[in-house]
């Protein structure tokens, strides 16, 4: 019997013991105390009994309880048990995953430096280069590839600094040149994106705008147009858009309209009629195999020193290029290549257009 169980029990039997010690040391003076004392041992010895039928009780209630807490022992030691295995689960499937995001993380880097060397021996090293923040860039003449023109490449380290700018923050406005888009936004690059039209004395937006996830204008009448944008992650998206679930189900963030699409999939994608074999400034926006993004401006309808290119023959460069998905954006007097705090193509107008909306990359 456990200690303190045995002196639970003395401490309560101790007041009868006390009493029947009197009772032996009792003198029986008389007969009326001989009776007396008879019917107190009576009491003395039912107190005595239910006392016993007490101790019993606890007994059976001590047995019970302990089978209770061994029970819930065993109960506690299982789901310590259970939660060691869950916990050891949960560790291998981190490490797991954390190897998988590593071995991505080195396949990308492995892929990026596969496509820096690819490009260097294309177009030789880079012109200018930003390792900021929120993206690295690398900026390229296009002269080693026969064209008068230049091209970024970015990896963005966070999705916020990609942002597409819409002149006056309005639908309808007198524009804004990109330059201007840059300097008001702080950017370090910026080209020029969809097209537009004059109405009623202001710029209206071709087809499909979309600034911060709001969808601004939706028209679909022009069955030739690309739609030009960003999801949340910053990966370019795009093609024929028809209705606004199908707009809604890309999660853009930002977009614009243009035509063709050039390149699906590392596929050329035909172009219209209308288009074809036409040399003009062009402004290609797409993003290579490991999904870094590039940004290619090439000039024309200069006479002495660039006619432009073909939009067949821009598939073929960008092929060549390794990139994966690529489309045209609005080009002409359009096309502007701003990086690092200056123009750096020759806009066929001899100075630069006032667009709708623009492409910026902040540092």
């Amino acid at each position: 019997m456990p200690y303190k169980l045995k002196i639970f029990l003395i401490l309560l039997i101790a007041p009868f013991l006390g009493l029947g010690i009197s009772f032996m040391q009792l003198q029986p003076f008389s007969l009326d105390g001989a009776e007396n004392l008879a019917l107190e041992k009576d009491i003395f010895q039912e107190k005595i009994s239910v006392m016993s039928a007490q101790l019993f009780d606890l007994q059976d209630l001590l047995a019970e309880t302990r089978a209770a807490a061994e029970a819930s022992n065993r109960l506690v030691s299982r789901l310590h048990a259970e939660a060691d295995d869950e916990r050891e689960a949960y560790e291998e499937q981190h490490e797991y995953v954390q190897g998988l995001v590593e071995a991505y993380k080195e396949q990308s880097r492995a892929s990026g430096d596969v496509l820096d060397s690819v490009l260097a021996s294309l177009l030789g090293d880079p012109v200018g280069q930003t390792f900021g923040k929120n993206a690295t860039i690398k900026v390229y003449s296009l002269e080693e590839a026969g064209y008068r023109g230049y091209m970024a490449k970015v990896r963005l380290h966070n999705t916020g600094a990609l942002r597409m700018t819409l002149a006056g923050d309005k639908v309808k406005s007198q524009g804004e040149t990109t330059s201007a888009a840059a300097k008001r936004t702080g950017a370090v690059l910026a080209v020029n994106a969809g097209g537009f039209f004059a109405h009623e004395g202001a710029l209206v937006p071709l087809g499909i705008t979309v600034i911060d996830g709001e969808v601004l204008t939706f028209s679909t009448y022009d069955s030739d147009l690309s739609f030009i944008g960003f999801n949340r992650s910053g990966q370019l998206v795009g093609g024929r858009i028809e209705t606004k679930e199908e707009l809604e189900a890309l999660n853009v963030l930002h977009g614009s309209s243009f035509l063709p699409t050039l390149l699906k999939g590392g596929k050329k994608q035909s172009i219209p009629a209308a288009w074809a074999n036409a040399r003009h400034p062009r402004t290609l926006i797409g993003h290579f195999e490991n999904d870094d993004l590039l940004f290619i401006v090439i000039d024309g309808r200069r006479k002495g020193w660039s006619t432009g290119v073909t939009l067949e023959e821009a598939q073929d460069k960008l092929l060549e290029f390794k990139v994966r998905d690529a489309y045209n954006l609005d080009g002409g007097g359009s096309s502007t290549f701003y990086y690092d705090g200056k123009v750096l193509n020759r806009p066929s107008d001899g100075s630069e257009r006032r667009v709708l909306t623009n492409i910026v990359i902040l540092p």
